[in-house]
């Protein structure tokens, strides 16, 4: 069951169909807190910004928190401090600071509430007063395609210092939500509209179902006087000394648990069985100390074949855990050679025979891998490996390597697709923290490899690639 169901339940009942809007505003909403202030920040940070001009910013942007200036000023001292930029050098510096700070801001509810509507077929937008340079990044990764938002006027690909139009504010978000509506055949008497913030009062008055999320006391009054249900959710970026104590108390769970396996490899003189152990003992700790829960369909593909060759889709350092508490005994995993520096984790993680490979060495990495073939057969020992060599930062897999599917056909063992979906809930990339949750995963079933050959592994790879979009992909596609 997913850990959201309660959350969604009223989008699962509610019509299908594309004429129907779920609207989001982004700041507050989608997100915890206010993009202006990561974007404010780099431009502080690369001197793109005079000192009178951090300071009449920072003022303006106090002064309308405060209601004491209107938002056309504010965004207009916006634009005057990005003259003479390049578009696309922002452009780049928007997508960096959404990997860095925006990403691990996303609410997980609200992310679910956006794939629901998905689900059902609606068309899911973001209307919003910020900029598409603090919105585009996000709406790409949760896969909406309609933005509205207040603009930049940019002229031979530089910023003029002007605003690029009618600002996406108070009156202009019903505008944006017009226009879509007459380009899409939307219907607004049955749509929905989020928003934590008075500022949205016109479309919220305006649309069908409003629906305040995370509102600020004064919405929240208004909307008790209206019957507009509420939502809140718990904020997940910021100092959260509960949620780093987590972080670093799992990773030494992983130091204890290999130390507490020296005196069985002593007692039994086999080092698997200290490593099961150790192993067993990490994932029931580790999991208990971040508040990890798994909902696990399809476990017993975990057991029908071994030795196998375990595949999983990274989206967070959470990932190794998750696979420990699945997997249990008897397997070995890849990781990467900068673990070595770790203190006491990068002996903990050899001690338990991680492979750790060279990324930037293709040749050193092929070598590092060629035992694991021998372990496989010899020791019956199975291989967890993520075939995208790398944490990704959404729910689309990057393109997958072949090490793991090499190691498969020439050991004549099965691959097993491992399906993450919310990880990322967990332990966001970027983020320090660990953060109590459920986390959705999905076994497949196990992929005979005795046909593969070296001329059809490229076909066979970009199958099971695809098996892996397909089956990320039904959580935000109308059945």
């Amino acid at each position: 069951m997913s850990p959201y169901t309660e959350i969604t339940a009223e989008i699962n009942k509610a019509a299908a169909g594309p004429q129907i809007a779920a609207l989001f505003d982004f700041d507050g909403t989608i997100i915890a807190g206010y993009s202006v202030f990561s974007f404010l920040r780099e431009q502080v940070r690369r001197g793109d910004l005079a000192p009178s001009e951090i300071v009449a910013t920072v003022e303006a942007i106090g002064k309308f928190g405060l209601g004491r200036a209107d938002f056309a000023a504010l965004m207009s001292l916006s634009a005057q401090s990005m003259k003479g930029l390049k578009e696309d050098d922002y452009l780049d510096v928007a997508q960096l600071i959404f990997e860095r700070d925006l990403a691990k801001k996303i609410y997980p509810e609200s992310r679910a509430l956006i794939e629901a509507h998905m689900r059902k077929g609606h068309t899911v937008a973001i209307i919003s007063s910020a900029t598409p340079y603090q919105v585009g990044p996000c709406a790409k990764y949760l896969g909406i395609e309609h933005i509205a938002c207040s603009t930049m006027e940019v002229k031979d690909g530089i910023f003029t210092g002007e605003l690029g139009g009618p600002l996406c504010f108070g009156e202009g978000k019903v505008n944006a939500a017009l226009d879509l509506a007459k380009e899409k055949e939307l219907d607004l008497a049955n749509s929905y509209f989020y928003s934590d913030s008075t500022d949205d009062i016109e479309l919220l008055e305006y649309i069908g179902n409003p629906r305040p999320l995370n509102p600020s006391q004064k919405l929240r009054d208004i909307a008790e006087t209206r019957g507009w249900p509420v939502r809140t959710f718990k904020r997940r970026a910021g100092s959260n000394a509960l949620g780093f104590t987590r972080n670093v108390a799992t990773k030494l769970s992983l130091v204890g648990s290999a130390l507490a396996g020296l005196p069985i490899w002593a007692l039994t003189g086999s080092r698997q069985e200290a490593r099961n152990f150790a192993t067993s003992l990490f994932a029931d700790v580790a999991g208990a100390v971040a508040g990890l829960k798994l909902d696990i369909s399809g476990e017993k593909h975990l057991w029908v074949e071994r030795p196998a060759v375990f595949i999983f889709n990274h989206q967070s350092d959470i990932d190794v855990l998750i696979c420990s508490k699945l997997l249990r005994r008897n397997f070995t995993g890849v990781g990467k050679a900068e673990i070595k520096q770790m203190p006491l984790v990068g002996a903990a993680m050899e001690m338990a025979g991680v492979v750790l490979i060279d990324r930037s060495n293709s040749k050193s990495a092929i070598a590092a891998l060629e035992p694991l073939v021998d372990r496989i057969k010899q020791d019956k020992i199975s291989v967890v490996m993520a075939p995208e060599g790398t944490r990704t930062h959404s729910k689309k897999p990057k393109p997958f390597k072949k090490g793991a599917f090499h190691i498969a056909m020439q050991a004549g063992v099965p691959i097993v697709p491992i399906v993450i979906h919310n990880a990322m809930d967990v332990s966001p990339k970027g983020d320090s923290l660990y953060y109590p949750g459920t986390v959705e995963v999905e076994i497949l079933v196990p992929i005979n490899t005795s046909r593969w050959t070296v001329e059809n592994l490229d076909k066979q790879v970009a199958k099971i690639e695809a098996l892996y979009k397909k089956t990320l992909d039904k959580s935000t596609t109308a059945a």
